[in-house]
């Protein structure tokens, strides 16, 4: 038999209204009352009636929104799919989901989208942030003075009040590609990085996990000072050449975000694609021809559909059913791919 939420107002001392309000955040309850009531709900086994919520949220206008950035990259369009199965299911309970795509890292884009949001009286926003104060200090003022949840996925910035944050741990992809290249370069020599954007926290994250990894576990393999390729194939090319005009005796290349085809066509274009030992991330399409050839050692990847399609489902699990998440970081599985088990 279906728990109600009489039964649930019984067992708190409370009154059925007050269970009400506590369980679809509506109406003024003590924060430590309408946890309480959450739990011994859970503990009961409630099942809430989604039909009839659903009704109550589309009567409510319930609207989300995510903030992609980066989106023209071939790892973002995984994550847009995610997005779009959630705004998907999202929708048929009733609510709003809207989507918003950036070329590039953008934080002012990001942050004039997040005010325009705001007017429009969103209840929530997911989106992948990017390494700049302002927004920081503009997360902190939708959380705590407009009362707007925030969700961080695919790069966080830790040190501010969003409520949590779905990706990939950067700094342990960066240290795995870091035993991975030392072990295959040998005892000494020299490896070169190749990253995106120098405002991607995510992947300043993993080249700090890889230089400080090489530097404890390798440390007669030197590490050429960071390139950045803007994620655009062309430029990583073009830095590639350069590198290897200056650097002849170069073992390996640690890419962290895209730029794989410029570098593995350098590469193949020099004839040393398979003396050169890569390290690439994210398991799409476009990489995996490089994977099966030798040019990419190594792909390491890290679930772009979840990425897109949990930070939806948090925000409306909390403002549709007030279910906080269960954990800060909610972290993605850190996959190791080669040519033998694609």
């Amino acid at each position: 038999m279906a728990v109600t939420l009489q039964q649930i107002a019984e067992k708190a001392g409370v009154s059925r209204g007050t269970v009400d309000r506590a369980l679809n955040n509506r109406g003024r309850i003590r924060p430590e009352v309408a946890e309480n009531i959450r739990e011994i709900a859970r503990q009961m086994g409630y099942q809430p009636n989604k039909a009839g919520r659903a009704m109550a949220m589309a009567k409510k206008g319930l609207k989300i929104a995510v903030i992609a950035q980066s989106a023209e990259t071939p790892f973002m369009k995984g994550v847009i799919k995610g997005i779009e199965v959630a705004k998907t299911e999202v929708e048929g309970l009733g609510g709003t989901l809207e989507i918003h795509k950036i070329k590039g890292i953008d934080a002012g884009r990001v942050i004039n989208i997040m005010e325009k949001l705001r007017k429009k009286e969103f209840h929530a926003i997911a989106l992948m942030p990017s390494d700049d104060q302002l927004l920081r200090r503009t997360i902190d003022k939708f959380v705590q003075e407009y009362g707007i949840p925030i969700v961080t996925f695919n790069a966080d910035l830790e040190d501010t009040k969003r409520i949590c944050f779905v990706g990939q741990d950067a700094i342990q992809s960066g240290r795995a590609a870091a035993g991975l290249l030392g072990e295959i370069v040998g005892e000494s020599g020299k490896v070169c990085i190749l990253s995106g954007n120098e405002n991607n926290k995510a992947l300043n994250n993993r080249l700090a996990g890889f230089a400080g990894e090489m530097k404890d576990k390798f440390p007669e393999i030197e590490v050429l000072e960071p390139r950045y390729t803007y994620d655009d194939d062309w430029v990583a090319e073009k830095i590639m050449e350069e590198i290897l005009e200056n650097h002849c005796d170069l073992k390996g290349v640690y890419i962290t975000g895209h730029g794989e085809k410029g570098v593995c066509e350098c590469l193949r274009k020099k004839k040393l694609n398979l003396k050169i030992k890569v390290v690439a991330n994210d398991l799409v399409k476009e990489n995996l021809p490089y994977l099966e050839n030798g040019s990419i050692n190594f792909l390491i990847g890290q679930d772009p559909f979840a990425q897109g399609f949990e930070p939806t489902m948090i925000l409306y699990r909390l403002l549709f059913e007030g279910i906080k998440p269960e954990k800060e970081l909610q972290y993605t599985d850190i996959v190791i791919k080669t040519k033998y088990n694609i």
